[in-house]
């Protein structure tokens, strides 16, 4: 993974706590968005944690143009705020989550695996609150392209990653393994011909499987 932040503190402490686990390994730093472009189109790492206002070229462009130019690469992005502006646009530019700041070493952790995964990093609650934002109450109600193709079960996997449930979390809940569920994921995103979880959560907000 990469790790891009302005404040170097910040940034090599993140580093030094994600290169600690033995699962994980942090090929690379920037200062600001134009040099984890550069970054990232060297290593194509997995994971990039972004921080959200950094120089030269903030966090939500960067994601846009990693999620567009490396969409082998998952964008975790940092922030100071919970709820900012700034998220909403990081979601809409392609992030597969977010943490504030002020983390904790085994949350970070936890994070970046559930990213790498797959997973979207966002808590129940938030996922409502967020897709409430953006998921605009005049285009609810209306079915997404290929939800009538779905089978039974997959419309089931829907509706438990549109909860902000993990992969992990969704194998328990419907008594399947977590191979099935990843299987399921994938085969839902090709008939909704969505791009990441994130946008599987819209469609099922918008499509009127679930409210807020």
């Amino acid at each position: 993974m990469v790790v891009a932040d302005d404040q170097t503190v910040v940034r090599r402490g993140f580093a030094a706590i994600l290169g600690s686990a033995h699962d994980l390994e942090v090929v690379g730093e920037a200062g600001d968005g134009a040099q984890l472009l550069k970054v990232v189109a060297e290593h194509q790492p997995d994971v990039a944690v972004v921080d959200v206002r950094m120089p030269v070229m903030d966090g939500i462009v960067a994601t846009q143009r990693i999620t567009a130019e490396h969409p082998g690469t998952r964008v975790l992005v940092l922030t100071t705020f919970d709820l900012d502006e700034y998220v909403y646009d990081a979601l809409h530019a392609g992030a597969s989550g977010f943490l504030l700041k002020d983390v904790t070493a085994d949350r970070l952790l936890d994070g970046v695996r559930l990213v790498a995964d797959g997973s979207m990093l966002l808590g129940a609650n938030v996922t409502r609150r967020l897709v409430a934002d953006f998921a605009a109450p005049a285009r609810r109600s209306t079915p997404a392209p290929g939800l009538d193709d779905l089978t039974r079960r997959e419309r089931e996997v829907l509706l438990t990653v549109a909860r902000g449930l993990s992969n992990v979390e969704i194998a328990v809940e419907l008594f399947i393994s977590e191979a099935t569920v990843k299987s399921h994921v994938s085969e839902i995103l090709r008939k909704l011909q969505c791009r990441d979880r994130v946008q599987l959560v819209i469609a099922a907000y918008e499509s009127g499987l679930l409210t807020t």
